[in-house]
C-alpha cells in the first residue's frame, strides 16, 4: 500500500482550475492569431459611392459670418443701453457662437440658443411662432425650442442657413429687433 494521501478537494479545484485557464488562455491567443492573420489577407471592403441623385446639398453660414452677425445683435443691444445674450447656430440647430453681452442675464445664455434653434428649425420669426401657439399649442413641448420673440431666421436662396436668438433685453420685440440687426449684417 501507498502512503500518499488523496490530494483534498480544495487542491483539486485549484489544480483544475489552473489547468482550465492554461488551456482558456491558448484558445484565446489561437482564435486573436488567427483573427490578425485573416484580417491581414482579407480584402479590403469596396467603398460604396451614393449617385448624385441620391444626394442634397446644403449651405452652411461660416463661423466668421456668424461672430460678426452675433457681435452686431450685441451692438445694437449696446447702442440702447441692453445687456443681451447672443445665439446663432446652423442650419442643423448647432451652435456656431454665444455672447454673453457684459452684464446680461444668467438665463438669458440659453435662452438666446433655443431661440435662435427654434428660428432655424421652422425658418420663421419667433414672433410669428409664438402666435402660432394659439393654434397649436402643443409646439411648445417640442424639446430645445423656446417660442417667445427674439429669434431671427437667415437664409440663402429661400432656404434656411442659420438662426439668431437674442435674450435679455426687457421685452421680446427688442431682442428680434437686436436679432434681425445680426441678421442684416450677412446682407452686405
Amino acid at each position: 500500500m501507498s502512503s500518499r494521501r488523496k490530494p483534498s478537494r480544495r487542491i483539486r479545484v485549484l489544480v483544475g482550475g489552473a489547468a482550465l485557464a492554461v488551456v482558456g488562455a491558448g484558445v484565446v491567443g489561437t482564435v486573436a492569431a488567427n483573427a490578425a492573420d485573416s484580417s491581414a489577407t482579407a480584402p479590403a471592403a469596396a467603398p460604396v459611392t451614393a449617385r448624385g441623385g441620391d444626394l442634397t446639398r446644403s449651405t452652411h453660414l461660416t463661423l466668421d459670418a456668424a461672430t460678426e452677425a452675433a457681435r452686431a445683435a450685441v451692438r445694437a443691444a449696446e447702442k440702447e443701453g441692453r445687456h443681451v445674450s447672443v445665439a446663432v447656430v446652423d442650419r442643423d440647430g448647432n451652435t456656431l457662437v454665444t455672447l454673453r453681452g457684459d452684464g446680461a442675464g444668467p438665463q438669458s445664455y440659453v435662452s438666446a440658443e433655443r431661440k435662435a434653434f427654434t428660428a432655424v428649425s421652422w425658418n420663421a420669426p419667433t414672433s410669428q411662432l409664438a402666435e402660432r401657439l394659439q393654434q397649436a399649442p402643443t409646439l411648445k413641448d417640442i424639446p430645445g425650442t423656446l417660442f417667445l420673440a427674439g429669434g431671427a431666421p437667415v437664409t440663402a436662396e429661400g432656404a434656411p442657413v442659420a438662426g439668431i436668438g437674442v435674450a435679455g433685453a426687457p421685452s421680446g420685440d427688442l431682442d428680434e429687433k437686436y436679432a434681425r440687426a445680426g441678421a442684416a449684417t450677412l446682407g452686405h
